[in-house]
């Protein structure tokens, strides 16, 4: 027996344009949930969850092995031997600002030092929960400065907000 041969059927090729909507349905509000989208509300009142997000003390580092780095690196940035860039994460945009044109002033400057300037002590006092106030005591080649600088806890990680340096 042989097969019977196919026969090829042939259906209208379907409507893909969008529905013509009357003004009336243009001017009301948009339904809640579209084909082909998130169905996610996207109100003023969520700018908070996107927002960034203080963190308590205990789901931080501990700050007084972390501001001591963090003051050694601030230095180096300060100094010109350090790319103002590695500190950026740690830093709010308004003292990120002062430190990469301190930089900028200091790669200028082209004066070679024998030592570079270490921190040599750290002090750390938490004044409220999730934010922490640090100075250090910095040593130049040539003299002993004092640094200050606030710290709070956000996004479960420090951030310099106010930088000090006498």
């Amino acid at each position: 027996m042989s097969a019977a041969p196919r026969l090829l059927r042939v259906l209208p090729v379907p409507q893909t344009a969008p529905p013509v909507l009357a003004v009336d349905e243009i001017t009301t509000s948009t339904p809640p949930y579209v084909q082909d989208a998130l169905a996610v509300d996207f109100t003023p009142d969520d700018d908070r969850f996107f927002d960034r997000q203080r963190t308590h003390s205990h789901d931080l580092p501990d700050p007084h092995a972390f501001s001591a780095q963090l003051c050694q690196a601030l230095v180096e940035v300060m100094g010109g031997t350090r790319p103002a860039p590695q500190v950026i994460r740690w830093t709010s945009p308004e003292v990120y600002a002062v430190l990469a044109r301190r930089a900028l002033v200091a790669a200028r400057r082209t004066l070679p030092h024998a030592r570079r300037a270490m921190v040599r002590r750290v002090r750390v006092q938490e004044t409220a929960d999730g934010v922490i106030e640090v100075c250090a005591v910095v040593v130049h080649p040539d003299r002993v400065r004092a640094m200050a600088l606030r710290m709070t806890g956000v996004d479960h990680r420090w951030v310099v907000t106010d930088l000090v340096l006498g």
